[in-house]
């Protein structure tokens, strides 16, 4: 049995880099998976959900559950709203 099966997993930052890395770990070990990120780019400017959309795809494509969520962590109405998404997808 996979080490995290029957665990959800939320990571900030999911869109790339280290937490794509740990979103995509999670989701092998059996892990549902929360991939937050708010698309912003490297100085912090705009949004976008495609990186967050992207992560998902493709934790999907490999046979794994992952829900997108978009909110900032910076608040606590955006850290609520990602464990809201965890509660409601899973």
């Amino acid at each position: 049995m996979p080490l995290l099966q029957g665990k959800v997993a939320i990571v900030t930052g999911a869109g790339g880099g280290i937490g794509r890395a740990y979103a995509c770990l999670f989701a092998r070990e059996g892990a549902k998976v929360v991939v937050n990120d708010i698309g912003s780019q490297r100085d912090g400017s705009g949004s976008s959900v495609h990186p967050a959309d992207a992560v998902v795809e493709e934790i999907r494509a490999a046979k794994g559950e992952a829900v997108a969520n978009y909110a900032s962590a910076a608040s606590v109405e955006g850290a609520d709203g990602i464990v809201r998404a965890a509660t409601d997808a899973y």
